[in-house]
């Protein structure tokens, strides 16, 4: 690549790999850090002493109000992670890569040394210091995604791969977890969390560019290390022929591009796709799916406690075994390798046939859009059994299904939809999601209260919601089925 080495761009990649596998997505290893808390007393105070107890309130087996507040500050964090794409995908483009990521630091530096300094006393502090911590992994891996434009054809692998390293980094608060049961203080984990952010910043000026990296990358492309050496004539001839492969494999005519190839369209406008069937039914596959996951994670502690009736070693057992499987960053390749072979699969079949690109590669998301729906029912299922050794089987399906669901929602607004409304898309996508799992909160306080422990009815309601989502991928079947046997189908 010219200006740029196979050697940085390697750098480049598994540094990035490092930073989102131990930043970037440790919200959702909230429910070690909440057994820590426990541990600390955090929210304590909340709880009324139970008269069938004897002993003080710290040894109930479950306490309503404490564990609300925990699921409080996780609901808002998570809502934060995903409304906050929309704003941070505009610093990013705006402002472009340094001063995004310079906010990321300060963002994530901040929140560390807020939950390094808190107490019992001060507990309330995690309202602001876990949105903090959300919106600066958010960053991180938003500027990190476009390293994929380093590696050309696998751009679809590399980008699952960071969003499974994004999953995996829940793991980090397994290991705060099991370095304060060997002795290690809360606050010596975090402030070594916060003296990582000179490290962020090393890599923000020496191995990543300033603006952005396009795809394909030009002849006389360079940055970070690199950002001085200008290309060799022999580096440019390479770098143009590469390119025009790239462009040949990757990127569609505009006849291709174009719904129903060969028809005289008009131009549509970013609220015509925004108010679309094919839009709507996207927003809520993702959004029902998602919803549980939230759920699933926030009250993981409650459940467990609940299931082990107070037992507190099977509890930090069982938590222990869901921060293991946690490792998305082994699972989410899979989907981007999938999404990859079929891509090519049906652009050769787009030439072969003579059919429209666009078609194809829209018939290529069904796949994985209707095996992450399995995927997250048999997850809801295995949930909803109150069998605890079941759980096991739990956690996996959990981290598979999450890590292919980030994944086939970027791929489907890839192919779905103009590349001009990709990110105003993605954005909203993203920003409705979020206020839908909200409910996540309200759902928790109707299973502690009125339903008085038993979520039974909440989990019928929900795997019938999750049986919904596979309209969508049935529906997206429907139209490419439609287009093929009528490219004047309309959209």
């Amino acid at each position: 690549m010219a200006g740029l080495g196979l050697p940085l761009r390697l750098a480049t990649l598994l540094t990035g790999l490092l930073e989102c596998l131990c930043f970037a997505g440790v919200l959702f290893g909230w429910p070690s850090l909440v057994f820590v808390f426990k541990k600390e007393h955090y929210f304590e105070k909340l709880c009324e002493p139970d008269a069938g107890l004897i002993g003080n309130a710290t040894e109930q087996a479950d306490c309503k109000v404490q564990d609300e507040r925990f699921s409080l500050i996780f609901t808002i964090a998570s809502f934060m992670n995903n409304f906050m794409t929309f704003p941070s995908g505009y610093v990013f483009d705006r402002f472009r890569t340094t001063v995004a990521r310079l906010i990321a630091i300060f963002f994530y530096t901040t929140a560390t040394l807020i939950i390094a300094f808190t107490s019992a006393g001060s507990a309330v502090l995690l309202f602001l210091a876990m949105p903090l911590l959300s919106v600066g992994g958010i960053l991180f891996l938003i500027t990190n995604l476009q390293i994929g434009n380093l590696f050309g054809q696998h751009r679809s692998t590399i980008i699952t791969l960071y969003n499974g390293a994004f999953d995996s980094s829940s793991a980090v608060f397994l290991i705060i977890k099991l370095l304060y049961e060997t002795g290690t203080s809360l606050r010596a984990s975090f402030i070594f969390l916060s003296v990582c952010s000179t490290w962020h910043v090393a890599r923000t000026f020496l191995l990543m560019p300033r603006g952005h990296i396009p795809y394909p990358l030009p002849p006389d492309y360079s940055y970070g290390l690199c950002s001085g050496n200008g290309p060799t004539k022999e580096e440019k001839e390479a770098a143009e022929q590469e390119n025009r492969e790239l462009q040949s494999k990757e990127f569609l005519s505009a006849k291709e591009e174009t719904p129903g190839a060969g028809l005289q369209q008009e131009a549509r406008s970013f609220w015509s796709y925004a108010f679309s069937r094919r839009f709507a039914w996207h927003l809520v596959w993702l959004s029902v799916i998602q919803l549980w996951h939230y759920l699933f994670i926030g009250t993981l502690n409650s459940l467990l406690t609940n299931m082990a009736q107070g037992d507190k070693e099977l509890v930090s057992s069982y938590t222990n075994a869901f921060a293991f499987t946690q490792f998305g960053v082994l699972v989410a390749p899979w989907n981007g390798v999938l999404m990859d072979r079929l891509k090519q699969k049906y652009q050769k079949e787009a030439r072969e046939t003579g059919s429209s690109t666009w078609v194809v590669a829209l018939c290529s998301t069904v796949p994985s859009l209707a095996l992450t729906s399995l995927l997250s029912l048999g997850f809801a299922l295995c949930a909803s059994v109150p069998v605890l050794p079941l759980q096991y089987l739990t956690f996996i399906l959990q981290v598979i299904s999450r890590s292919f669901l980030y994944g086939s929602n970027a791929a489907f607004l890839t192919v779905a939809f103009p590349s001009q409304h990709f990110g105003k898309l993605f954005g909203l996508v993203m920003a409705l999601s979020a206020v839908v799992s909200l409910l996540q909160f309200p759902i928790f306080t109707l299973i502690k209260g009125p339903l008085q422990n038993d979520p039974f009815y909440v989990n019928v309601m929900l795997l019938l919601a999750i049986l919904l989502t596979f309209v969508h991928p049935f529906l997206v079947y429907g139209e490419c089925r439609a287009r093929k046997e009528s490219p004047s189908a309309i959209a």
